[in-house]
């Protein structure tokens, strides 16, 4: 298995004006469009917070996405990824938005 496909986890929490943007539609959309898995909350502390699992080189992209991106109305000051770990088998069969 080449190590772009390695399925890994990842956490994940972004800081700024994030809620009320459709972020966590966009987040969804652009996650289920590479192929991954997890899911995607908005915290009461006025972040969004989720979950990321699948190939490697896809989880990278969309962490990209997550730092750079958004959607369109959002501003993003600070992306943060922990507890990242290889995995044997996604926990996850598609990518839900938490309410």
């Amino acid at each position: 298995m080449a190590e772009g496909d390695t399925l890994i986890s990842v956490d994940y929490e972004i800081f700024g004006k994030v809620q009320g943007v459709f972020f966590r539609k966009y987040t969804q959309a652009e996650s289920k469009k590479l192929g991954l898995v997890g899911w995607v909350q908005n915290t009461d502390q006025g972040t969004v917070q989720g979950q990321l699992q699948g190939p490697m080189s896809k989880v990278r992209h969309m962490q990209e996405w997550l730092k750079t991106r958004g959607s369109p109305k959002s501003h993003i000051d600070t992306a943060n990824f922990n507890n990242e770990k290889v995995i044997l088998k996604l926990d996850y069969s598609d990518f839900q938005i938490v309410k």
